[in-house]
């Protein structure tokens, strides 16, 4: 308890007091519920499982599974829509804002849904969808669709999700961690950039050719006048 109070002062400026943050903060409330859950649920008292996480859903808006595994640190900033999958691996010191699902991508059984490594955040209304592993220190962008493996200390945007970033930045502890999961590089951005760099040089590249034809065209004017006064002369 005492980590997960911890990661919140680390990571929201917001929080003011420990009262405060025990009192107030709804994804405090989910994690705490969810962890005596899981205790049920390891010792297959399933029902009372499952009521308990009903319970902190009703009360939070945030539904995690009793069978899904946490690590320490954990923090879900607002919370509101955040879904955790029975299977899911969350390692220490992650990070989830509103709108997050961990989920599967159908009805198979056995291990379906992510794996997130230690210091992973992923921002509003990310899906990670299916059996794969999210990589240590990544981050993903806000309205991210990832549906295939994420490498360590990477960066992932878009629908789908694509590697914009790895091994650019290098994460510390939780403290340290970076929170901006707005700035991040815009790849559709790139490539329209690219697209009209692409675009000048080729304009460039018939002006120049433009201006030798109309270099080569008055020399040949020049030549067919000097050859028809020449001939008149001869005449």
């Amino acid at each position: 308890m005492k980590s997960d109070v911890r990661a919140v002062f680390d990571r929201d400026p917001a929080a003011r007091s420990t009262f405060e943050v025990v009192l107030t903060y709804s994804g405090l409330h989910a994690i705490w519920m969810y962890r005596i859950a899981h205790w049920f649920f390891n010792r297959k008292r399933f029902l009372i499982a499952r009521i308990i996480s009903q319970v902190a859903r009703f009360l939070t808006g945030i539904e995690i599974h009793p069978g899904a595994k946490i690590g320490r640190g954990f923090f879900i900033d607002h919370g509101m829509g955040v879904v955790i999958g029975e299977t899911c691996e969350i390692g220490d010191n992650v990070t989830l804002y509103q709108g997050v699902t961990l989920g599967g991508t159908g009805k198979e059984k056995g291990k379906r849904h992510p794996t997130v490594e230690d210091g992973v955040l992923i921002a509003s209304g990310a899906k990670v969808l299916g059996s794969m592993r999210i990589g240590r220190n990544s981050k993903i962008g806000a309205g991210s669709v990832v549906l295939r493996e994420v490498p360590p200390h990477s960066t992932v945007v878009g629908v789908p999700g694509r590697v914009v970033v790895q091994n650019g930045v290098r994460v510390g502890s939780a403290a340290d961690q970076d929170l901006d999961h707005v700035n991040l590089p815009d790849p559709v951005e790139e490539t329209c950039r690219e697209m009209e760099n692409e675009i000048d040089r080729l304009r460039c590249q018939l002006e120049r050719i433009r201006k030798e034809l109309d270099t080569i065209r008055e020399e040949k004017e020049r030549d067919d006048l000097a050859r028809v006064q020449h001939t008149n002369q001869k005449a």
